[in-house]
């Protein structure tokens, strides 16, 4: 175990350098430049090469990509060309809002995507029929328009629910749950679908096993049966959906963080974009990528530890 863990450390240490090697050569090749952004369209020519100058923008870009590491592995992540604000403070600001809302977002829709499939798996005829046509609506429903939907019935209408905004947990955490309510709905309601189809199908193929049919014949309650056995056959495929979802969620959260004014991560990433923030960005492609990766490594502990081939092999 030690050795496979060691091995994934390396690989996500390399998938690191890669991811970032890759968004410091994109944001070289963007155009723009830090000297543009900084001082505006005021600046003369001579004041934006002055300025690129100073902070070595002409150097080789090995030099000055291995200086960039340097800098991170001391933890400075740089500073925002627009404001002049360090970035590593901005995004542990931002950090926690989009990780409580990929985090609970991803359990809800889990829960509900695993009972839906479930239920399918076992119950079969009309019902099966029903939740199938259901998960199909809901893949197929943009995310925005559900929030929109939501927004317009508990905030609007039933006025039980603010409609945009976040308050961090520290000032007040009812009203810290209370923001979260609505952006984690839409998440949950619009992902659940596709973790409801892979649990109706890895069930389906769980309750078809042999050692199921066994326990069957040899008398097994049926609901040991389904949440014991099948379910746990069936989980490393759930396990890997739900993974993946979260992923996305994570890295791909801008329309809900926009749509709810979530100051996150991905609210963060338009806006450093859209302003050609450049450090911004890299910095920001960093840490998605980080999480990405440990994420995966954290799949791939809990893979061997419910599968005893890969704990084998």
């Amino acid at each position: 175990m030690l050795i496979f863990i060691l091995k994934r450390v390396a690989w996500g240490i390399a998938t690191l350098l890669i991811a970032s090697w890759i968004a410091f050569m994109l944001v070289h090749l963007s155009g723009s430049t830090p000297g543009g952004v900084a001082l505006g369209q005021s600046a003369t020519p001579e004041q934006v090469t002055a300025y690129n100058e100073s902070i070595g923008w002409y150097d080789p870009w090995i030099q000055q990509y291995f200086a960039w590491v340097a800098q991170v592995l001391q933890g400075n992540l740089g500073t925002s060309l627009i404001d002049g604000r360090p970035i590593g403070p901005d995004i542990a600001k931002r950090l926690p809002v989009t990780a409580a809302l990929a985090v609970f977002g991803t359990l809800v829709a889990a829960l509900i995507g695993v009972v839906m499939g479930v239920i399918a798996a076992v119950r079969r005829g009309a019902v099966d029929k029903a939740i199938t046509a259901t998960s199909g609506i809901l893949l197929s429903v943009p995310a925005f328009w559900v929030g929109v939907l939501l927004v317009y019935v508990f905030a609007v209408q039933l006025r039980l629910l603010p409609a945009t905004g976040f308050v961090p947990f520290a000032n007040d955490p009812a009203a810290w749950a209370r923001s979260l309510v609505l952006p984690v709905l839409t998440i949950a309601i619009t992902s659940a679908a596709g973790i409801a189809r892979q649990t109706r199908a890895s069930m389906s193929e769980s309750l078809a096993q042999e050692h199921i049919r066994t326990l069957r014949a040899v008398g097994t309650p049926t609901n040991r049966i389904i949440y014991v056995h099948a379910l746990r056959g069936a989980s490393l495929p759930i396990l890997a959906s739900v993974a993946v979802m979260f992923i996305v969620l994570f890295s791909g959260s801008v329309v809900i963080e926009v749509l709810f004014a979530l100051p996150g991560i991905g609210q963060a990433m338009q806006s450093a974009v859209g302003s050609a923030d450049l450090p911004f960005v890299q910095a920001l492609v960093l840490v998605a990528t980080l999480v990405v990766v440990i994420v995966n490594v954290a799949l791939e502990l809990l893979n061997r530890t419910l599968d005893p081939k890969l704990r084998a092999s």
